[in-house]
């Protein structure tokens, strides 16, 4: 049986991929949607106003909006977060980082940014992922030689 696994590993070819699936696809559009969900909701949140009175039927409105826009700001952030390590660890490669020293710094601010937007209830900090996001974008796109626009949904 060893004899036949040997045989059966020694002739099947080696596949090589950049990624966990070889697919090339990367973009950081997905992350910019994710933030610019989660910048959306920490406005919500920030410009909801809770009932001046005692009806229960006002204060169930109030707090059911609440937590739909707080799960929908935490999920949209960790997406984010997911989106950005994925481009950062499976797409960014050595020679990126020999005409983009900052890479790491970047990435790893944004990182430490979708937490904060997730945890927080901070409108800059929300921006402040947009526009680390913004520069990821600028970089990413100029590693492939193209200049694609910036834009937001908002």
């Amino acid at each position: 049986m060893r004899d036949l696994a040997k045989l059966i590993l020694n002739t099947v070819p080696t596949a090589e991929a950049h990624c966990d699936g070889p697919c090339g696809v990367y973009d950081p559009s997905s992350a910019r949607i994710a933030a610019e969900a989660a910048l959306s909701m920490t406005k919500k949140i920030l410009a909801l106003t809770p009932p001046s009175g005692s009806d229960g039927a006002e204060w169930a409105r109030y707090l059911n909006t609440m937590a739909r826009f707080v799960a929908i700001k935490e999920e949209q952030s960790h997406l984010a977060k997911e989106e950005l390590l994925v481009l950062w660890t499976d797409y960014f490669k050595p020679v990126h980082l020999e005409s983009n020293p900052g890479i790491h710094e970047m990435f790893w601010k944004a990182a430490k940014l979708c937490s904060s937007v997730k945890v927080e209830v901070n409108l800059e900090h929300a921006q402040e992922l947009m526009d680390t996001i913004k520069e990821i974008h600028g970089v990413f796109w100029a590693t492939k030689g193209r200049e694609v626009p910036w834009y937001t949904a908002s």
